[in-house]
């Protein structure tokens, strides 16, 4: 191996340290959400799972929320095994 091929890796390597010690700086200084912030807002979901209970290893009830209206699906073995419209919370 000659010489300026050893300096060119050389040169190389130090080049690519120095991009991502770049990198991590200026991630430090506009701070891990600076994408998140450069995007537009997202709308807001029509769709929440609002609560969420594990019966057995094989069935779990789960308390959606769609437009407002919450629904009560009991789940297992990779099927909707029955389906009810929840009762509204009292306010107070």
């Amino acid at each position: 191996m000659d010489f300026p091929l050893l300096l060119r890796a050389i040169f190389a390597l130090a080049l690519t340290l120095g991009l991502i010690g770049l990198g991590a700086v200026a991630l430090r200084r506009f701070g891990p959400d600076a994408l998140a912030r450069l995007s537009r807002p997202k709308a807001e979901r029509r769709l929440a799972i609002v609560e969420n209970l594990v019966l057995d290893p094989t069935r779990r009830l789960v308390l959606v929320s769609c437009d407002g209206q919450e629904m009560l699906l009991l789940l297992g073995e990779g099927r909707v095994l029955a389906e009810g419209v929840a009762a509204p919370k009292d306010p107070a």
